[in-house]
């Protein structure tokens, strides 16, 4: 079988084809545990394709969705449980699948640090555990509260029944005045058979595996039940803190084994790659051995104060990242192949399989990517799989990479049915019939019916009320696709959810004399989108769905221009690679030629411009809020940074600089307060002598912040 490519492997179109696939999957599995109660998938492969997403983004920066979700942390807290605001984020990890990406990551860290090969840095490398991340705070010594992940900053209060699993003590001695304790919630393979056994003796619904019944178990809102569920605790990890634990990160989890915690005894210190694989390796023999269920190996960097000055991405540290287990594979049958459109008009093809079980979850579908994979031929026109195309009909080779999507592996030529020919990749859209069209240099083939095709049309509403856009209360997926499809009060764009409860008004049937609607219903949908006419820019920008434009790019967006009027009147004047506003749009840190690019065209193309344009008629944009000012002497100033920097690196100089309150550009312009030069600087340091732009070395800088 063809080797699993590590994500520097790839190349643009798989990675595009890759998002396109992990975003669908994480939407329908979302839905599917959150609206539905009936999850698809473990949480723990959820969080899993949310990492591998990122991953990919962090290599392709300028093939971010803007549906992705990579922004986002876990999930939502469920109703029925008060909320508890995190002190400190719990944030997720990032992924490692090969040996190679393990180098690269103590290379990258080594590369922030601007430390070398000669340095020694030490890395715990412990087994990561496959159950429910639980955040446990005490005060005095006394357990205050018990809180699940959530969305990373509000999770869900589980303290009563937090009191009822081994290894949680209600009270400790010796320790910080406030400390947040974190670890995971499991429960025992052996345990798991047998409630699993209760479960199917008492006639009710047997859970698809351990981290499952410890989810189930954790979030009861009746604690009578989670004390019946043999669930246990390790910890590994810690938020606030009132005084540090310790100088190094074993030394930390030494200390939370002395407060009465479990802690695991596979935790060891390596010195370098080598030693961290090596672990690895020996904890994946154990695997079977020790009792409940790991997916991989969390590796850290040991020392404290370099994991503070490593810092944090939005979602996932610096200093750790996790070294997964490989994928498992099986062979099925593949009954067809579905073509779906999604929101900027692509085609993806997808295989319906006969159901398989893979990992331990039940596959029946996986990523096709695009007409040339279906052929055997990557991106570059070269054969794999041997050259062996995929048909209908064919005995497949399915594996999860990661234990993350299905894919297809191989193709057994000697169980294929006589009669199978080669698949004809469609010419023309499913859903409206436009022609599809394969642009020079494009993998993927996209309809042409924009607006009027109505896969486009439901993607890009059901964008815009998705958790990161509008969010609104009680119009999700299912009710979009209700509406759109509604010939009285139908939506079709977004600014006809604002329009609804006034239609609805001179409307014969009214939505609350509907199937699944009554007069609350309607009422609370109505309030809640009179909610949302006043929304946070970076969410407003986010929700137009533009190509390129995810929700970092979104905020980082809305904090530049602070107002719609002003990134509006600043797009929509822009011209392509001329012009005050275009410097000033891709000299935003982390903003690029292609996405801007995007930007100006969605604003210029007249039917697009005008369904924004009704979209603000119904709504009051809100300013960004502005950060705490920061007292110091870089404070508010724009800065560039150019050559190369000899104490520290540019990404923890940059980093050093937002947080005195500087915003940090990419490109020299009028409006650039101050430009830190090193040798090598070139063409930036000469535009700034030019402009009149103060140029200082970075001694200098130093000086002038206060690090000399």
């Amino acid at each position: 079988m063809n080797a699993i490519p590590d994500i520097d492997q790839l190349s643009q179109e798989q990675a595009k084809t890759e998002l396109a696939s992990l975003t669908k999957k994480l939407t329908r599995a979302n839905n599917a545990y959150h609206g539905e109660d009936s999850p698809e998938i473990s949480d723990a492969e959820y969080d899993l394709l949310k990492r591998r997403n990122a991953e990919i983004e962090d290599h392709f920066p300028e093939l971010k969705r803007a549906d992705s979700p990579t922004d986002l942390i876990g999930s939502k807290p469920a109703e029925g449980f008060a909320k508890v605001q995190h002190a400190v984020r719990m944030l997720s990890l990032g992924n490692a699948f090969s040996d190679a990406d393990v180098v690269e990551f103590d290379n990258r860290t080594r590369k922030f640090l601007g430390m070398g090969q000669e340095v020694s840095l030490e890395y715990t490398a412990e087994p990561k555990i496959d159950g429910v991340s639980l955040s446990l705070r005490y005060e005095s010594g006394q357990l205050v509260h018990a809180a699940t992940r959530g969305d990373g900053s509000v999770g869900e209060n589980v303290t009563a029944n937090a009191l009822a699993i081994s290894g949680i003590p209600q009270k400790i001695t010796a320790a910080p005045d406030v400390l947040e304790v974190r670890g995971e919630v499991y429960m025992a393979l052996d345990e798991f058979i047998k409630l699993n056994e209760r479960q199917i003796s008492n006639g009710e619904k047997p859970f698809a595996n351990p981290r499952n019944a410890a989810a189930g178990s954790l979030r009861q809102l009746n604690p009578q039940i989670t004390k019946s569920r043999p669930l246990n605790f390790f910890a590994y990890a810690w938020g606030q803190l009132s005084a540090p634990l310790a100088e190094t990160q074993m030394e930390a989890i030494n200390r939370l084994s002395a407060f009465g915690f479990k802690t695991n005894s596979l935790t060891k210190i390596c010195n370098n790659p080598d030693e961290m694989i090596g672990h690895y390796n020996s904890i994946e023999q154990k695997r079977a051995e020790l009792g409940y269920d790991i997916d991989g190996v969390v590796y850290k960097v040991n020392d404290l104060a370099l994991q503070k000055r490593l810092g944090f991405r939005s979602t996932t540290p610096r200093w750790a990242i996790a070294h997964k287990f490989p994928a498992e594979l099986a062979w099925t049958r593949l009954e067809e192949i579905d073509i779906q459109v999604g929101r900027t008009g692509a085609l993806s093809p997808v295989a319906r399989l006969q159901p398989v079980t893979v990992g331990g979850v039940v596959v029946s579908n996986a990523t096709l990517h695009n007409e040339d994979y279906i052929k055997g031929l990557d991106s570059k026109g070269k054969t794999i799989r041997g050259g062996k195309d995929i048909r209908v009909g064919d005995w497949v080779q399915v594996y999860r990479a990661g234990d993350v999507i299905p894919k297809i592996a191989d193709v057994d030529l000697q169980k294929r049915p006589e009669q199978t020919t080669a698949y004809k990749f469609p010419r023309h859209c499913p859903e409206c019939k436009s022609d599809a069209i394969r642009e020079i240099g494009d993998a993927v083939r996209r309809c042409r019916g924009g607006v009027i095709c109505p896969a486009q049309a439901v993607e890009k509403l059901k964008h815009f009320v998705s958790r990161g856009a509008f969010d609104i209360d009680g119009l999700g997926a299912k009710q979009i696709e209700m509406f759109y499809h509604d010939a009285e009060l139908r939506i079709a764009e977004p600014a006809d959810i604002f329009t609804l409860q006034m239609r609805d008004q001179v409307n014969l049937t009214k939505l609350k004399n509907r199937d699944g609607w009554g007069e609350k219903s309607a009422a609370k949908l109505f309030a809640a989108i009179d909610e949302k006419r006043q929304i946070p820019l970076a969410k407003l920008i986010f929700s137009l769905g533009i190509r390129h434009v995810g929700e970092s790019a979104s905020t980082l967006l809305a904090d530049h221009y602070g107002r719609w009027e002003d990134f509006e009147t600043a797009i929509t004047s822009a011209k392509i690679d001329k012009g005050e506003q275009w410097d000033g749009l891709i000299g935003i840190d982390g903003v690029g030629k292609v996405m801007a690019i995007s930007l100006i065209t969605a604003f210029g193309q007249g039917a697009e411009r005008a369904s924004i344009d009704r979209l603000i008629e119904q709504l009051q944009p809100q300013e960004m809020i502005k950060r705490m000012p920061v007292n110091s002497p870089v404070a508010g100033k724009i800065v560039v940074f150019t050559g190369t920097l000899e104490k520290m690196t540019r990404a923890e100089a940059k980093v050093r600089a937002e947080a005195l309150g500087a915003k940090v550009s990419s490109m020299v312009s009028a409006k650039t307060d101050l430009v830190v030069a090193g040798p090598g600087a070139g063409s930036k340091a000469k535009k700034a002598e030019k402009l009149g732009v103060e140029l200082i070395d970075e001694d200098t800088w130093l000086t002038l912040i206060g690090d000399a």
